[in-house]
Formats: structure tokens, sequence, C-alpha cells
């Protein structure tokens, strides 16, 4: 099978690897792709946001199947344009990517598909803004409606902080707080059949003890051994599968990876977010763990003959991803700095612990950071503590100035805490 996986950062880089280890896939290729996706794939250059540039990609490489990583192109409908060509891919068309694209929308989804989420008001003024952040009270949750690369939302306890951001965005969904732990559930789906993947968690704060500002995640683990084990099918049942009839029943089906982002609340399971495509950086623990090769799973969704696949198989190691991310991130991020001990990784820790390319990119025969969050390192291990100390273990030898990773990744649940 000939893949093209369209999108540059460390999700695609745990795809392309993953694909590049099935013994199906017999070429692989990605665009734009980035250097440490190059080792694994063969890379082109497309403006990812161009369906009909894709689309020609996809069609000059004789692509069996394309995988729509990131979620602005299959917002802009890439997805579309791909599927009009007469090609297989993996990615929701861009009004089913609306779920994603506009957390209103999603709100409407789950309340018509009777989904549990956190209570709610759309607002676009800043008197309704102040209504609604008056009607919930502390802690405030205020979430720009469109995308904003994992960090549109702010959870805060600050009032005029609160009503600050959303005077920033054009429209808002204010949210009551949902207490309880944070779990990320991905689901593929070709728009009937969905079949849940394992668990993990992300940290989402930029510091240790879930400080700092909101990044688009600096780390993930999977499993999660404090979860209950009924936890996935419940979650199949009152939100992945009604959620994918609605958006059936209103003749827009979602085909791809539907990702709920969780609260395990004192009241039961709420929905925070939905993503319509694989998360960063879960999708690298996740698929750490996935034994199934995985060019099968996504062309039997992309082809609607997921009824027709095998169960799932899945290691039972535990896997732990910490990124790595550059000077100020999620600031404006310092870009252009040397990264070394990528080669002493790879002979010393392989294949237990390996790097995923996020912001980086070649310069001469260098390796220079080129954007916020730059790897991620991740390790398996027999249990959390193992996957954890081999990651940090590769971490430590990774030289880039002014790189900032939290050191807490993990810790509680590898703890028993």
């Amino acid at each position: 099978m000939n893949v093209l996986v369209i999108g540059s950062g460390a999700r695609e880089h745990a795809l392309c690897r993953s694909l590049s280890l099935d013994p199906a896939v017999t070429a692989l290729h990605c665009a734009p792709g980035n250097a440490g996706i190059a080792e694994v794939a063969e890379l082109h250059p497309v403006d990812a946001l161009d369906g009909a540039a894709v689309a020609a990609l996809a069609d000059e490489l004789g692509a069996e199947l394309v995988v729509v990583g990131p979620e602005a192109p299959l917002v802009a409908g890439v997805a579309d344009a791909v599927r009009a060509a007469g090609i297989p891919v993996f990615g929701p068309s861009g009004e089913a990517a609306q779920l994603e694209g506009s957390k209103a929308f999603a709100k409407d989804v789950m309340a018509a598909a009777g989904v549990p989420t956190a209570r709610s008001y759309v607002c676009t003024t800043a008197e309704e803004a102040a209504e609604a952040l008056d009607a919930f009270g502390a802690p405030y949750v205020v979430k720009d409606d469109g995308l904003a690369a994992g960090k549109g939302v702010v959870v805060t306890s600050d009032v005029e902080a609160a009503k600050a951001h959303a005077a920033a965005c054009e429209r808002v969904v204010i949210e009551e707080y949902l207490d309880g732990p944070e779990v990320s559930l991905f689901a593929v789906t070709d728009g009937v059949t969905v079949l849940p993947l394992q668990p993990a968690q992300d940290f989402k704060r930029a510091l240790d003890g879930d400080a700092g500002p909101n990044t688009g995640g600096m780390g993930a683990y999977s499993p999660l051994p404090w979860a209950e084990p009924e936890l996935v099918e419940e979650v199949l049942q009152t939100v992945l599968q009604p959620t994918v009839d609605e958006l059936r029943r209103r003749g827009t089906p979602f085909s791809g990876l539907l990702y709920a982002g969780l609260a395990i609340t004192s009241r039961g399971i709420r929905v925070i977010e939905f993503n319509a495509r694989f998360g960063d950086p879960e999708t690298q623990v996740v698929l750490a763990r996935l034994k199934t090769p995985l060019g099968g799973v996504l062309k039997a969704a992309a082809t609607g003959t997921l009824v027709d696949l095998e169960p799932l198989r899945w290691s039972d190691d535990a896997a732990v991803t910490v990124v790595v991310a550059s000077h100020n991130y999620p600031g404006t991020p310092r870009t252009g700095d040397p990264i070394t001990g990528l080669d002493e990784i790879a002979a010393q820790d392989a294949p237990h612990a390996y790097v995923l390319h996020a912001g980086t990119r070649r310069d001469g025969g260098a390796v220079v950071s080129a954007g916020g969050r730059v790897l991620s390192v991740t390790a398996t291990g027999e249990d959390l503590t193992q996957a954890r100390d081999r990651a940090y273990a590769a971490v430590g030898r990774i030289r880039l100035d002014g790189s900032q990773h939290r050191t807490d990744i993990a810790a509680k649940a590898a703890a028993g805490a």
C-alpha cells in the first residue's frame, strides 16, 4: 500500500513511524514533513491547506491512502478534495471537522445526541461574556470558539483575565468548570462503526505541578492504571457512538479519528472537547502500544470496512512521552538553535526510547529548532516507572540551548497516586 501523510508535527512523525513498521505499507510519503520524518518517509513540498494541491500530489504519487494529520487542513476541507479525486482518505470532511473547528457546533451536536458535557453559554459580546462568567463563578473556563492550536482555552480564578480572553476572541464558549482527572480517548470510525483505542492522559500546562500557561501538550502516558476497567466501553456507548450517529443523521458523516477529551467528574464522565484528528502528544504513546499494523486500520476506516476488522491488539507495556520545547514556549518561540544528542539516543536507548520530531528542520548537516514544541521523546517499559526512567534518560542526552521540559510527566500515576 502506497500511503501519503499530510502534516509536519510529532503526531505525523508518530503516524509515519508506525506506518513504516507495517509490512503492508510498501511506499511512504509525507508532505511537507520535518527533519525526523525524512528518516522514514519521502518528503514532498505542499501547502497542507490547499486541497487541490494535496489531491494532485496524491494522484501524482499513486497514493492508495491519504492520512490528513492536522486540524487546520481538515477544517479547510482538504479531505473532501482528496475524496473527490477518488482516493481513499483518513480524515473527516470539512463539515464534519467542525466538531473541532467550532466548539459551539460541538455543543449543539452533543445536545442533540444526549452526550454528557459541561453546561455552557455561547457569547459574542462583552456583556454576554460577563453574564455567563457571573452565572458560573470561579474557576472560569473560557474557550475560543475556533481553532487555536490547543492554546485557545483559559481556566482561571481571575475574572478580569477571563474577560480579557473573551474580548480577544470573536466568539467564545464559557462553561462550568469540570472537576476530576482528564482522559483522552481516541476512536477510529468510518462513520458507522466506532473502534476505540486505548486511553491516555496528557499534560497541558507548561510547568511542573500543572502550573504555568496552557500549551498544546507537554507530555502524555498510557495506560491509565487508575482508570476503571469499563471506562472505554462506557465512553463508547455514551459519547463516541452517539456522536457519530448524530453526525450521520445530519448528513455529515464523520470518518476518521474522533478524539474525546474527557473529565471524570464526581457526577460522571463529561466531554471537555472533541478533536477531529489524532491528538498530540497522546498519539505518541497510544501508537507506541498498538500491535495491530496501523495501515490496515486507517484504510478500513477510509473505505467503510471497519466492521470487518479483527479486534485491535495492544502491548501490555506502558508508554511515556516528554515534550522538549523551545525557549519561551508557549509564547513566541526562539528558533534556529542546533539540536544535538539525537544520535546518542539512537545508539544507546533504542528500541525502548526514540525521538519524534515536531518543530525541526535541516540546516545543512544540522538539525535545528523550528517551532515551539521541538521534540517528543517517547519510551516504553514494563510499567510506567520504567517507561519514565527511559524517557527522561533520553531527554537528558538532548542538547538544545534554552530548551524546557516538564519533569513530572506520569509521575503521580507511576507512584500509584
